[in-house]
Parts: structure tokens; C-alpha cells; sequence
């Protein structure tokens, strides 16, 4: 498969794994934080949670994953992809941490924090890991596409 296919299997697949450590969350806190309603509220359709989902959905699946993908040749150190997607996660943690926590405070802005990063944390890995993965079950005929400049 070539790279950027594999980029974005792996992006859904990482999406699909942060999506079910966000519904734990939302489940616990009795669906007091909004993640999607945050999303909502970013793009500036406040109060719409299924629009929030789409973009959470697309930018996860093909956005994130491309960004990846363009970054990879940039990065020094010759990261195994699942780390290189950590760390990617990470950076991805920190904006969505001060853009979406609205007015959390106390205790629940804690979880909210905790447990963001985990699901950012899975989400990277699981692209990364996923991306390595398929990359290297390339053919001949994927090289050649996906190595056109």
C-alpha cells in the first residue's frame, strides 16, 4: 500500500481508537464536557455536536495523517512512526487542551485534561503504528506512484 494510503488508514484507525476513550470520558462525566460541542465551537458553529463529530471524523482521518505523512522527512531522529506519531499527538494534545476545555475548572477540567491526552496519545500511536505497518507491505507499483514528486 503505498504511503499516503497507509497515512490515512491509520489516521482512521487512530480516530476510531481516540474515539472510544472519548465516549469512556463522556460516559463518566455524564456528558459534561461537549467534546464534540467544543469542536462545534471552534469552527464557529457553536451548539451543533454532529458537525463537530464530521470534522472530528475528517480532520482526524485525512488531515492529521497528511500532515504526518509531509512531516515525516523533517523529523531528525529516526523515530519509529508509532513514537513519531506520539509525539505528534502530544503537540496535538496541547492546542485542543487550551481550545476545547470552555469552562471547565476543578476537578473535571483534571479528568478533562487526563484524559484528552490519553486519547491524543492513542490516536497517534495507533496512526503511527498502523501507517508503519502498512508502508511496509508496499509493491513495487505503489513505490513508484507514491515516489513521484
Amino acid at each position: 500500500m503505498n504511503r499516503t494510503t497507509s497515512a490515512i488508514v491509520g489516521g482512521f484507525v487512530g480516530t476510531a481508537a481516540m474515539s472510544v476513550v472519548l465516549t469512556i470520558l463522556e460516559v463518566e462525566v455524564r456528558y459534561g464536557l461537549g467534546v464534540f460541542d467544543a469542536i462545534a465551537r471552534f469552527v464557529r458553529v457553536p451548539g451543533d455536536p454532529v458537525l463537530g463529530f464530521a470534522i472530528y471524523v475528517m480532520v482526524g482521518t485525512f488531515g492529521w495523517p497528511l500532515l504526518f505523512l509531509s512531516l515525516e522527512r523533517y523529523v531528525p531522529l529516526s523515530l519509529d512512526p508509532a513514537v513519531a506519531g506520539t509525539l505528534l499527538g502530544t503537540v496535538l494534545w496541547l492546542g485542543f487542551a487550551v481550545i476545547g476545555r470552555g469552562d471547565l475548572a476543578g476537578a473535571l477540567l483534571l479528568v478533562y485534561l487526563a484524559a484528552t491526552l490519553v486519547a491524543h496519545l492513542v490516536y497517534g500511536f495507533s496512526m503511527g503504528a498502523v501507517y508503519a505497518e502498512l508502508a511496509t507491505h508496499t509493491t513495487a507499483s505503489d513505490d513508484a506512484v507514491s515516489d513521484v514528486p
